[in-house]
């Protein structure tokens, strides 16, 4: 197939690209207008492109659209609503015009039940999409990962550096709330599944790994997987959480903000059955993820 995927440099994306090309599909990047590193990438600005319009041209030749665009928090260089709303929409929409039926749209688990920016502006945009799957008019899936591991990701380069330490102190958020960390190859490898031709599955698909532990365990799998001991884990003080959470938020560079702590406080887990058959074999578990997906 002839696959335009949105989001090819980012972390999920490279990771998508390379599933894809070993599949055999031929992939259609797109690339931000200031970068022209890649001729053959379609330049698209996911800040402004938010006309159904726009996309139509880009779309022929098209067999299906992979969408792996996807920003943290929301910043004046990267507004999140249009980010992760209005211009997928817009996207998906085109595909519709377009009629090209299978679209895969990399979300976010646990998105449900969150007031955030990141949860509300992901939540619309899959609702939008899974409404024109309802309505006949495409065949699309939307992925929910829970923690994605790989290398050159920044989540698990924060929770690899938090491994190497003796002693940790961390958020109750972090000691309590439950992860299912997803290897990227995992993810990309569904993204492939998914677009082989005898494949219909549509809606929703969480990826998850086989087994739920909390963030600081998660951490102590790592450290053990290091060949490291175990670690003394304290819980931050509930108003040093607060105060650096708030001195984040005016830091557009720093992960950890007041909306990320609010994702971090509920679990971000799902069964796993889904997922697995979509692999047609087990997820990587978290007690190996290091020695398959960091190195």
């Amino acid at each position: 197939m002839n696959v335009l995927l949105c989001g090819a440099s980012g972390f999920i994306g490279r990771n998508i690209t390379k599933a894809l090309m070993a599949a055999g599909h031929r992939v259609i990047a797109t690339r931000s207008p200031a970068h022209r590193g890649d001729a053959s990438a379609i330049p698209v600005d996911f800040n402004v492109d938010t006309d159904p319009a726009v996309w139509l041209p880009r779309l022929q030749g098209i067999d299906a659209v992979v969408n792996a665009v996807g920003v943290l928090r929301d910043s004046r260089k990267r507004p999140i609503q249009a980010v992760h709303n209005d211009t997928p929409k817009a996207l998906y929409t085109a595909c519709a015009q377009a009629g090209i039926r299978r679209v895969i749209h990399v979300s976010a688990l646990g998105i449900e039940g969150s007031s955030t920016a990141y949860a509300q502006t992901k939540l619309a945009t899959d609702q939008h999409l899974l409404t024109l799957t309802a309505q006949g008019q495409l065949d699309a899936v939307v992925l929910r990962p829970s923690i994605v591991f790989g290398a050159q990701g920044d989540s698990s380069k924060l929770f690899m550096g938090l491994a190497q330490l003796p002693a940790l102190m961390l958020p109750q958020a972090m000691i309590k709330a439950r992860i299912q960390p997803v290897a990227v190859g995992d993810l990309a490898l569904a993204v492939t599944r998914l677009l082989n031709e005898a494949a219909t599955v549509k809606g929703i698909v969480c990826c998850v790994g086989p087994e739920a532990l909390s963030m600081a365990d998660f951490v102590g799998s790592l450290r053990a997987q290091l060949g490291k001991g175990k670690a003394l884990v304290m819980p931050l003080p509930g108003f040093m959480t607060t105060l650096s959470a708030r001195i984040g938020d005016q830091i557009p560079a720093m992960p950890f903000c007041s909306d990320t702590l609010s994702l971090l406080d509920q679990d971000n887990v799902a069964p796993p059955q889904a997922f697995t058959e979509l692999l047609g074999r087990r997820p990587i578990a978290h007690q190996h993820l290091v020695k398959s997906s960091w190195h």
